[in-house]
C-alpha cells in the first residue's frame, strides 16, 4: 500500500507517521516547493503537484496535508479534478465513534476523540488531542487544533480555524471562515468571517 502526501510541513510530517502507524507500508511526500525541499524528516519528497498527478497510478491513496484551509481546500480540489480519490487517516490511538462519519481527505490525528453521531466534512483537520463531543458537525475545509474541545452538539463551519486548546460550549455554531485564537472559550455563536479571542471569546476589532 502506498500513499502520498502533498504537503512537505511539519503537519506532512505529523499526517506520514499517523499514517505510517495505521498500516500504509510505503509514504512519499510531494511539495510544490520541490525540487528547493527534497526531504522532510525522514520522509523523502519526490516532486510537486504536478509530477504527483503524472505519477497517479503509482499510489494507492493521497491525502493532502497542508495546514492553511483554503490552500488545502485548493490542494485537493485539483487533485479530484485530476482523479484522485482522497483517502482519510485516522491516528491509531485516535477514538472514533462507530456512528461518527468523516469525510474524504480528512486526518484525525493521535489521541483525538470523535464521540457518537459527530460529523467531519472532507479535508477537515482534527489534530492531536482534539475532543468532537456528541452530534458536532465540522464543515469541510476546517482545522480544530491540538487539545481543542468542542461540547456536544456544536456546528464548526466550512474553512472555520479553531486554535489551540479553544473551548466551545455546547450547542454553539462557529460560522464560515471564522478564526478562534488559541485558549478561547466561545459561550456564543459567532458569524462567519469573524476573528474572536479571549475568555469569553470576543471579536477582535478592525485596527484604524
Amino acid at each position: 500500500m502506498r500513499l502520498a502526501i502533498l504537503g512537505a510541513s511539519g503537519h506532512g510530517k505529523v499526517v506520514a507517521e499517523a499514517a505510517r502507524l495505521s498500516g500504509w507500508k510505503e509514504i512519499i511526500l510531494f511539495d510544490d516547493a520541490w525540487p528547493e525541499i527534497l526531504q522532510s524528516g525522514i520522509w523523502e519528497v519526490a516532486g510537486d503537484s504536478t509530477s504527483l498527478v503524472a505519477q497517479q497510478e503509482r499510489f494507492d491513496g493521497v491525502v493532502v496535508a497542508i495546514g492553511n484551509n483554503r490552500v488545502r481546500r485548493s490542494c485537493q480540489e485539483f487533485l479530484m479534478a485530476a482523479g484522485f480519490n482522497p483517502v482519510t487517516v485516522f491516528h491509531p490511538s485516535a477514538v472514533i465513534s462507530s456512528s461518527a462519519v468523516v469525510g474524504a481527505g480528512s486526518v484525525v490525528l493521535a489521541n483525538a476523540v470523535l464521540n457518537a453521531s459527530a460529523r467531519v466534512g472532507i479535508g477537515t483537520i482534527i489534530n492531536t488531542g482534539a475532543v468532537v463531543e456528541h452530534d458536532c458537525i465540522v464543515g469541510s475545509y476546517s482545522h480544530i487544533s491540538p487539545n481543542s474541545v468542542l461540547a456536544g452538539g456544536c456546528c464548526v463551519g466550512t474553512e472555520a480555524w479553531i486554535g489551540a486548546g479553544t473551548s466551545i460550549k455546547q450547542l454553539v455554531t462557529v460560522g464560515e471562515r471564522v478564526t478562534v485564537g488559541m485558549g478561547s472559550v466561545v459561550l456564543r455563536d459567532v458569524p462567519a468571517g469573524q476573528t474572536v479571542v479571549g475568555v469569553p471569546a470576543c471579536p477582535i476589532k478592525p485596527q484604524d
